[in-house]
């Protein structure tokens, strides 16, 4: 399952639709009718009509990889260039909001030593750089390290003159 990569990929900002447990069929026919690209380790998957006839265009990522590697992968493979994060739940767009807005939902400490909140315009899950945000743009440095330009990390709300692509995170090869 790509669920994990999903995740790592709204984290850096792409548009990344996950389903689990979604049909080969159905994948493909979303896939399309969105204009996404899709990603799976399955190679039954991309022997299908949508892929054959170039309806649909897919990544292959490698049996084997651990997430951070697929995550890598599909990096250079795709030329990401990260944007704001969107949200890794949902994959719904994150905006800013004042503090008092979301002082009923945030830890005290977070209201205290954190000025920048951010709740999901679809979920409305929010959001804030806690403690684990160091880990999490440790790992996307590495990430990014591996991109030919090189690292290419984002504060919040930077702005990019390149869009990062749509992606639908599609089935494992099932050993």
């Amino acid at each position: 399952m790509c669920g994990g990569l999903a995740r790592w990929l709204r984290v850096l900002g792409v548009d990344a639709s996950y389903t689990p447990g979604i049909e080969d069929g159905e994948l493909v026919r979303h896939a399309e009718a969105e204009g996404r690209i899709v990603l799976s380790s399955d190679g039954k998957l991309f022997e299908r009509r949508g892929f054959t006839t170039r309806r649909v265009r897919g990544v292959r990522l490698p049996v084997g990889l651990k997430l951070l590697e697929q995550v890598g992968f599909v990096v250079r493979e795709l030329a990401i260039r990260p944007a704001f994060p969107r949200c890794t739940l949902c994959n719904g767009v994150l905006q800013e909001v004042p503090r008092a807005d979301v002082a009923d939902v945030v830890p005290a400490r977070s209201l205290i030593w954190k000025r920048d909140f951010y709740r999901c315009t679809d979920c409305q899950h929010v959001f804030w750089e806690g403690t684990h945000w160091r880990r999490i743009r440790a790992a996307e440095a590495r990430v990014l390290g591996e991109v030919p330009d090189g690292p290419f990390v984002t504060a919040p709300g930077a702005k990019h003159d390149r869009a990062a692509p749509k992606t639908t995170a599609g089935p494992a090869e099932s050993g």
